[in-house]
């Protein structure tokens, strides 16, 4: 983190699908060496299978998925009088966004189905129903907010 001054957000642009800059932030953080047009054609693979497995449109599965993953607190680590603590905070906005793409994107990794098209349909489609392991990893995060609960005057 600089010490002089803010680092400045980039603007991406929206995808050609949707018009989605979120969708496009999704990509990115699938892509692989550089391998955009392959993200692409995953992600939107997966939204034509959510469509063919649910009936419900893929974009809308989506957006209801990254609703239910983004987490409204964490733990951050304070240290204070030689001891460290996990204070809970609100997260922003951006953070929220960020924390539920990186871990759509690290669980839908981890998942044991074979290829990247069906991985990603069926971590959505369960993140859209409440269930899977962004879904636990979020509420494993409110459970250690929960505990923490007594250091909260601590704040930042």
């Amino acid at each position: 983190m600089s010490r002089r001054r803010a680092a400045v957000k980039r603007d991406v642009l929206p995808d050609s699908r949707y018009s989605d800059k979120v969708v496009t932030k999704v990509i990115n953080s699938f892509m692989i060496d550089g391998k955009k047009s392959i993200a692409e054609g995953i992600f939107y693979s997966a939204m034509d299978l959510i469509k063919e497995k649910t009936g419900q449109e893929g974009y809308d599965v989506f957006k209801q998925a990254l609703e239910n993953i983004k987490p409204q607190i964490e733990v951050r680590s304070r240290r204070i009088g030689g001891a460290t603590y996990q204070v809970p905070v609100e997260v922003r906005v951006e953070r929220q966004q960020c924390l539920a793409i990186r871990w759509l994107t690290l669980y839908t990794r981890q998942r044991k189905e074979y290829g990247m098209v069906e991985k990603m349909s069926a971590e959505l489609i369960a993140a859209s129903n409440n269930e899977g392991a962004t879904i636990k990893k979020k509420e494993d995060t409110y459970k250690m907010a929960e505990a923490n609960r007594a250091f909260a005057h601590y704040k930042f």
